[in-house]
């Protein structure tokens, strides 16, 4: 039976962020019943077509915790309807610390949710409020204690930073305050501003300053002196984890399970508005509007927008840019031969010499990975391997 990761997306928020792209609506909770239901079905139909075991199960948004937790539960036991879900697997929900409190957190580790990942975004409550975030520096901290007193034993913290206006100290107030909670996990991203949100409107009408890409990358250098010296390891591009005993794999145990089914380019299931999905050389995602996502499994179509066969060139490309992420591990040499039948200095050879002589990779007898300098500068390497 393969094992497959399952992605479930919630695509409802109390607020739009707005610094946010993703596929996420404010104002629809009179969608709220009907959207699991589709959901339900949408399982179902897919767990009917193929027996599968769940690796991991992901709920995502959006903000999955606008859901009332009876909801949740419909959820998670259409899921395990559907696949076969080994007990204790990493069972993962996305969360707003605005829309928390003790007893649903309580209830959240009752469903089996045993990860918790908090949007906290920042420490900081002018950036908060620049962001269109719905809680307060303080509330974030509370939501956090909270999930420790149901008992939830692995946390992980969103932040982002290169905010317009933001100063470094600034940064290292904020990761300070994030350091002195012992998350087993941080995940940092950098701020993109994307066309049409309102954070870009407001930098391209001079409102807010534009963010300033050098100060942004000292702020990376700085999470990673900061985080090396807590204790963390740093696994992924954005994602660090509390080092505790390793796993065979030398990926802290910590490290979230769940993403690394994509770093490492292997198959995984979506459900929900405009989920994607990749399994079995194919990849499609689903319609976005929600609406038109319940309306067609409830006409008994297939939710799926667009689909493609994915080739073995582009599987290749996507497993380098893909697994080049991962800091410490790479592309191992001997795994992308037994994957693909062909030695990747046969694949590589130029673009490896190539970005080996800019400071930008190491090569060792294991394999291949990003140097500090090429962590900085990824997209210059991933382009490289674009087909």
């Amino acid at each position: 039976m393969e094992s497959v990761s399952l992605y479930i997306h919630i695509p409802f928020c109390k607020a739009k962020c707005t610094y946010c792209d993703f596929n996420s609506y404010a104002g629809l909770e009179h969608l709220f019943e009907s959207y699991v239901r589709a959901l339900i079905e949408e399982m179902r139909l897919a767990g009917q077509s193929r027996r599968l075991r769940a690796a991991t199960i992901y709920l995502g948004g959006g903000t999955p915790t606008v859901l009332p937790l009876a909801l949740l539960r419909d959820i998670f036991r259409a899921c395990r309807r559907s696949f076969l879900a080994p007990e204790g697997i990493e069972t993962t929900v996305e969360a707003n610390p605005g829309t928390v409190d003790e007893d649903y957190l309580a209830g959240l580790l009752e469903l089996g949710v045993n990860r918790l990942s908090l949007g906290v975004q920042s420490f900081d409550d002018g950036e908060l409020r620049l962001l269109g975030r719905i809680h307060t520096s303080r509330e974030a901290v509370e939501a956090y204690r909270w999930a420790r007193e149901v008992g939830f034993a692995n946390i992980n913290l969103d932040l982002i930073y290169g905010l317009p206006a933001q100063t470094l100290d600034g940064w290292r107030s904020t990761l300070r305050r994030a350091l002195s909670l012992r998350p087993e996990h941080l995940s940092l991203y950098c701020l993109t501003l994307e066309e049409h949100t309102p954070l870009a409107q407001q930098v391209a009408k001079g409102e807010i300053p534009a963010p300033d890409d050098d100060l942004a990358a000292d702020m990376y250098i700085l999470a990673e002196e900061m985080l090396a010296e807590a204790g963390y390891t740093h696994y992924e591009i954005s994602n660090w984890a509390k080092q505790i005993p390793m796993t065979n794999d030398q990926i802290p145990k910590t490290a979230c399970r769940h993403n690394l089914t994509y770093w490492r380019n292997r198959p995984y299931l979506g459900f929900g508005a405009g989920a994607h999905s990749y399994f079995g050389q194919r990849r499609w995602h689903n319609v976005l509007r929600p609406e038109e996502y319940i309306e067609r499994l409830w006409q008994g179509e297939s939710p799926v927008a667009e689909s493609e066969e994915i080739d073995e060139a582009t599987e290749m490309a996507e497993t380098m840019i893909l697994g080049l992420r991962l800091v410490n591990e790479g592309v191992n040499f001997e795994d992308f031969e037994g994957r693909f039948g062909r030695r990747l200095e046969e694949v590589y050879g130029e673009e490896l010499r190539e970005l080996k002589g800019l400071g930008l990779i190491e090569v060792n007898s294991e394999g291949v990975r990003l140097t500090a300098r090429g962590r900085l500068l990824g997209n210059e390497v991933f382009e490289r391997f674009l087909l």
